[in-house]
């Protein structure tokens, strides 16, 4: 019997791209139902000005009047929370693949988790010097909803990246 004693860090490897873009807009879709559901039901808000907010990354500060149901606002905040969730999940991947942080469930949700806190941090703090209406959105609720995307998408990476990838 042969003990092999690698590190997590001797064999490098290359992310699964379609599973890391899969397992981000899985985590995307997860994260949007239950920031409804957060909005709605549980803050008793109304969940469009959080569209509003998302779609004046790209339309401009004037998107955030109104508060009511726009259906170009609701579109347009797919489309960027959706590509963000891809670009996300691929470098969730990047950082995965490298360096198995997938060899087991527990180990690539801790991983997923303390990215998703990254994310926050980026998000929330980093990029509200341009997008200062982000500002407002800081708080515990958003944390924990990123950190549960980063868990979410690691765990889909896991289970959706092939075996020759996982080599």
């Amino acid at each position: 019997m042969e003990l092999h004693l690698h590190s997590h860090y001797d064999l490098h490897r290359m992310p699964d791209w379609s599973a890391a873009a899969v397992a981000g807009l899985a985590a995307g879709a997860l994260l949007l139902v239950l920031e409804l559901f957060w909005s709605t039901m549980i803050a008793g808000t109304n969940p469009w000005p959080t569209t509003r907010m998302i779609a004046a990354i790209v339309m401009g500060p004037e998107m955030l009047q109104g508060g009511t149901f726009s259906l170009a606002a609701v579109a347009l905040a797919l489309v960027i929370h959706f590509v963000l969730g891809t670009v996300l999940g691929m470098i969730l991947g990047l950082i995965v693949a490298p360096f198995h942080l997938d060899s087991s469930a527990g180990l690539v949700l801790l991983t997923g988790a303390v990215f998703g806190a990254l994310v926050y941090l980026v998000n929330f703090y980093l990029m509200t010097r341009w997008f200062s209406w982000f500002a407002d959105a800081r708080g515990l609720h958003t944390l924990v909803g990123n950190m549960l995307f980063g868990m979410c998408a690691g765990i889909a990476y896991r289970g959706l990246e092939t075996e020759t990838a996982r080599r």
